[in-house]
């Protein structure tokens, strides 16, 4: 067994870096504004061709806020963005922050049902949206306490022509909305309502730095998501942390298409990047194409992405195009990244001109977003990477706080100060995600079943609830999905326990095969076979389906829930 966490053995791969961090203790516009203060030229943004400075993000910051407080929003109120990656988004959440606001950030794309939990739960007094989900969204608030809902559109901050370029093509199909619906203000009318002279008040902080500031959602593929309260603290050590483990500099520029409303997106391209003084470039679609013409015309420093986003990136005929010369570093979070994703990737960009490797993270909203990465020159097969400086990671019997030896499966814990504050109205969930440990420390259990090796290698291996008991012995998914996904014949695999009136369980596996594979029987058995070569006889699945796509859930990762739903409707 470890000696103790401290003895922390990835220390050794810090480099220059140090073990633990100093934590600004300011809030998120505080730190925004000082970075842009000394970069005030720097573009801080680069949307659809318009180019934001520093300068001018912040007096956009600065008059959002008025405009804010001009409709009543003051401190320790709450409001909900429904947003893309727009100009607004960042804008509306310094400005927020910096009048002592919490702000609560969720996927367009959610159910009305969900719309109305986020803004029940936070207790939000205001709403912002784009127009294209105003209908969906404002159906939403009836029954909710809201003063105002304020509408954004794509164009608000596009050059003339490009806007009527977006209202000829894009904006035709969005519908008009009604002039008479008092709760609505549209952005320019909430914009013009700030005051016309410029405020003279001294800034006074208008919240501790530990206090909640944001609110990030789960991703969850059941019942309604958990609302993660985040504290300012938490978003600027990721800043720190973060910009050590990246070399990240006020001459970098990162592909923002990451969602805002997801930590890695807010947390990793907005907040980090912000206040870094680097460039953030914001990317309203999530797709190949719009990665691929963003790449071609930026020419970003460091791109970040999911691993279905690699794979579409290496798929798409443009891709070879592109050169990565000035590339600077590539993370993948979000989902599992198979070895031969990574090492496909690696091959393709190291051909097109680039120095370096698709790195993996590991980290979760109530950290959140990473809190383990890989380090520059020492990738390790298989493995999510090290801690960050200032974050602890440890492997424990799982539901308690019993400290396993390197090398054993257990649940993955982790401490330091990116935690949460709290689940929103789930005292209990709270208690038993963040525990206080033998050491003194509080440690979020993350569900998360992995091991760590002796050089403090971490190994991501389930879910801790996701473990099928077949005839008694668990089987863990994800080592099936990772043993079909190593077969050439398989793209992506997902696998489910179904019942079985022997077992209790069997394994059920369903796979996407791999581009130009006929998915016939044969295909079927040959993966089969492989899998009972690779796996013990509980693990092996005993059926497969061949499926064109899989469900995923609204963060992009493969819904395993889905199918299970699907699997429990056949019985």
């Amino acid at each position: 067994m470890p000696e103790s966490i401290n003895t922390r053995p990835w220390l050794r791969y810090y480099g220059d870096m140090p073990a633990d961090i100093e934590v600004p203790q300011v809030n998120l516009y505080e730190l925004f504004a000082a970075a842009a203060t000394k970069y005030p030229d720097r573009n801080a943004i680069i949307f659809m061709g318009t180019f934001i400075t520093y300068r001018q993000l912040l007096a956009e910051v600065d008059r959002c806020a008025a405009a804010f407080s001009a409709l009543g929003v003051k401190s320790g109120d709450s409001a909900t963005l429904v947003m893309p990656n727009i100009p607004n988004t960042p804008i509306m959440f310094y400005a927020l922050n910096k009048l002592g606001a919490r702000v609560a950030l969720a996927h367009p794309l959610s159910s009305a049902p969900e719309l109305a939990h986020y803004l029940e739960v936070t207790n939000s007094k205001w709403a912002v949206t784009v127009d294209m989900f105003y209908e969906k969204f404002r159906g939403t608030i009836d029954a909710a306490r809201v003063r105002k809902l304020v509408i954004t559109h794509i164009p608000d901050f596009l050059k003339p022509l490009l806007k009527v370029g977006f209202r000829v093509t894009k904006g035709r199909k969005i519908p008009t909305m009604p002039k008479d619906d008092k709760l609505v203000i549209e952005w320019q009318d909430f914009i013009a309502g700030a005051p016309k002279t410029l405020d003279t008040t001294p800034y006074v902080r208008p919240q501790q730095p530990g206090d909640g500031a944001v609110v990030l959602f789960s991703g969850g593929t059941t019942a309604l998501p958990k609302g993660i309260e985040l504290s300012n603290t938490a978003f600027n050590a990721l800043k720190v942390s973060v910009q050590l483990m990246t070399n990240l500099d006020e001459f970098d520029s990162v592909l923002t298409i990451m969602p805002l409303f997801h930590g890695f997106g807010l947390g990793l391209c907005v907040h980090t990047t912000l206040c870094t003084g680097a460039c953030s470039i914001l990317v309203p679609e999530v797709s190949a194409k719009s990665y691929i013409e963003n790449l071609q015309k930026y020419r970003p420093t460091l791109i970040p992405g999911v691993p279905t986003l690699f794979e579409s990136l290496l798929r798409h005929p443009d891709f070879p195009k592109l050169r990565f010369d000035n590339l600077r570093g590539a993370y993948s979070g979000g989902d599992s990244l198979t070895p031969d994703l990574k090492h496909r990737f690696d091959a393709r960009i190291k051909a097109q001109g680039s120095k370096v490797e698709l790195l993996e993270g590991y980290g979760l909203t109530e950290t959140v977003t990473v809190c383990v990465l890989s380090p520059h020159d020492a990738y390790r097969e298989g493995s999510m990477g090290i801690p960050q400086p200032g974050m602890l990671v440890k492997i424990v019997t799982p539901d308690t706080t019993d400290e396993l030896p390197y090398g054993t499966v257990g649940e993955i814990c982790a401490t330091g100060p990116t935690l949460m504050n709290r689940y929103l109205g789930d005292p209990e969930a709270t208690a038993n995600t963040l525990r206080q440990h033998p050491d003194g420390r509080i440690w979020c259990h993350t569900g998360d079943i992995g091991s760590m090796d002796s050089d403090g290698y971490l190994y991501f291996v389930n879910r801790l609830k996701r473990i099928i008991k077949v005839s008694g012995v668990a089987v863990y998914p994800m080592q099936v999905e990772q043993v079909l996904e190593a077969h050439p014949l398989v793209d992506r695999a997902c696998v489910i326990g179904v019942p079985d009136d022997y077992q209790m369980a069997r394994v059920r596996a369903y796979a996407i095969p791999a581009a130009g594979v006929k998915a016939d029987e044969a295909a079927k058995e040959t993966l089969l076979k492989h899998c009972r070569q690779q796996l013990n006889k509980w693990s092996a699945p005993r059926e497969l389906e061949f499926r064109d796509d899989l469900p995923r859930t609204l963060v992009g990762k493969i819904d395993y829930r889905a199918l299970e739903r699907e699997a429990s409707a056949e019985n």
